[in-house]
């Protein structure tokens, strides 16, 4: 039940950034604590992920969206990272504002997010090795003969 209030709470903070404390960077944190709580209440990767997607497939997609917003402007004879903005009028919202460094925190997002999931699959096989692994990903020490 906790899983997506906090998976809207990281929308929201991916959102508010613009103009407020969040962004990306605090979003993606967010959205990968969603799912470290569900990790530890299913005990593997597979359970709190359970999309087709791989972890390093989320984070090569944000790398890619940063990247391209932020080089977008270089091809419009602008400077990297500036942003456009645009304003509607929509009868029952109200007025919406649209610009376009939200698609690069998008990209922050799931690029920490990615991040965030691949350390739970590296956690996972590190349980799962039991005592093969030692901490760190080195050789496993062995106990001296006496």
């Amino acid at each position: 039940m906790l899983f997506p209030a906090v998976l809207v709470l990281s929308v929201y903070l991916l959102f508010a950034g613009h103009s407020r404390p969040g962004g990306g960077f605090a979003g993606g944190l967010v959205a990968g604590q969603a799912f470290v709580l569900r990790y530890l209440a299913g005990r593997s990767a597979e359970a709190a992920f359970p999309l087709p997607l791989t972890p390093r497939s989320v984070a090569g997609a944000g790398l890619v969206l940063a990247a391209v917003t932020a080089l977008v402007p270089l091809a419009a004879g602008g400077t990297p990272l500036s942003s456009a903005q645009w304003y509607w009028d929509v009868p029952v919202l109200g007025s919406l504002h649209l610009a376009t460094n939200v698609f690069f925190d998008l990209g922050v997002y799931l690029l920490v997010l990615g991040v965030c999931l691949k350390l739970l699959y590296a956690l996972d096989r590190v349980r799962d090795a039991g005592d093969t692994l030692a901490p760190y990903g080195g050789p496993a020490r062995r106990k001296a003969v006496t």
